[in-house]
């Protein structure tokens, strides 16, 4: 098929996968779920925490599963990283910080045309942002207020090589984001999201005990946990981690997500990757946004 209304009126495929653009997330979604089939949806799952929960809705109506990218929460390694956690390895934590950044555009050898990654409604925060945001959110909970500061750059730039080569694109999405996120209880986390940085040295998640340190990769399967507990070396450990599924060795392992819409269907899981987690991430970006737009802090407010 080429066209997804006539798919969705003529197929009879019990379930749907979202890969189209962010832009048209929201009528895709809405269609599929209103069409009687299950989803899965690439992030972000709505333009907003609002839509994101009239998906929800729609869902439950249906009595439909929607499970959203990022799977980022099923990754073996972030499974590794949150047994630590539990058995105290760096006691409790109080900061925590975390990256995502799209690079400086152009990018060498993209071939597709970029365009929609900085359209309007797109852009780091909502494509590469929500890696960290997922992340810190299933390993330390729910984010309770946000301030940030938010900037826009670049105008435009022109594609240099591939099949899009010489076309203009405008940057017209926020194109550098730094946020606070306030966890409660003390706890806090500075998340960067922008693509108006080459690359970092640094890891682009790390968590901070008061008995010691845990710095990785919440995306590539294939890198390594750096572990460092109070009063001792720096421990590297290397893939592949407990629960890692075989055959996947580098990269994002985005067909988790399928997998566990599958088992979710199958009775063999519970829901871990909702509408809920993607509304409440996208509160998130909305609180960062109005906070850069008002110079204060945002409270979040939980789920309805």
């Amino acid at each position: 098929y080429t066209d997804y209304a006539r798919m969705l009126a003529e197929s009879d495929a019990a379930a749907v996968i979202n890969l189209t653009p962010i832009a048209l997330h929201d009528a895709t979604n809405r269609a599929i779920l209103a069409s009687g089939r299950h989803l899965y949806t690439e992030k972000p799952a709505a333009s907003s925490s609002t839509v994101a929960g009239e998906l929800a809705a729609l869902a439950a109506a249906h009595g439909l599963t929607a499970v959203c990218a990022p799977s980022i929460a099923l990754f073996p390694q972030m499974a590794f990283v949150r047994a630590l956690l539990a058995e105290g390895a760096i006691g409790e934590i109080y900061s925590a910080r975390g990256y995502g950044h799209l690079g400086v555009p152009p990018w060498e050898g993209y071939p597709s045309d970029p365009s929609p990654f900085f359209a309007r409604g797109a852009g780091p925060a909502m494509d590469m942002g929500v890696y960290p945001l997922h992340a810190l959110t299933a390993l330390l909970g729910p984010v309770q207020r946000v301030t940030a500061f938010v900037a826009h750059v670049l105008d435009h730039f022109t594609v240099t090589d591939g099949p899009f080569a010489g076309t203009v694109v405008p940057v017209q999405a926020d194109d550098n984001w730094q946020m606070i996120l306030d966890f409660g209880g003390g706890r806090l986390a500075s998340v960067a999201a922008n693509n108006v940085v080459v690359d970092t040295r640094c890891p682009p998640l790390e968590l901070h005990g008061l008995a010691g340190t845990i710095a990785f990769d919440p995306i590539y399967v294939e890198q390594p946990v750096q572990l460092l507990r109070r009063g001792q070396d720096w421990q590297t450990i290397t893939p592949p981690f407990p629960h890692a599924r075989p055959g996947r060795t580098s990269g994002p392992d985005h067909i988790l997500g399928i997998e566990h819409l599958l088992d979710c269907l199958d009775g063999r899981t519970t829901l871990q990757l909702g509408l809920d987690q993607a509304a409440h991430v996208l509160r998130i970006l909305e609180a960062a946004a109005e906070s850069s737009r008002t110079g204060r802090a945002v409270a979040i407010h939980a789920s309805p």
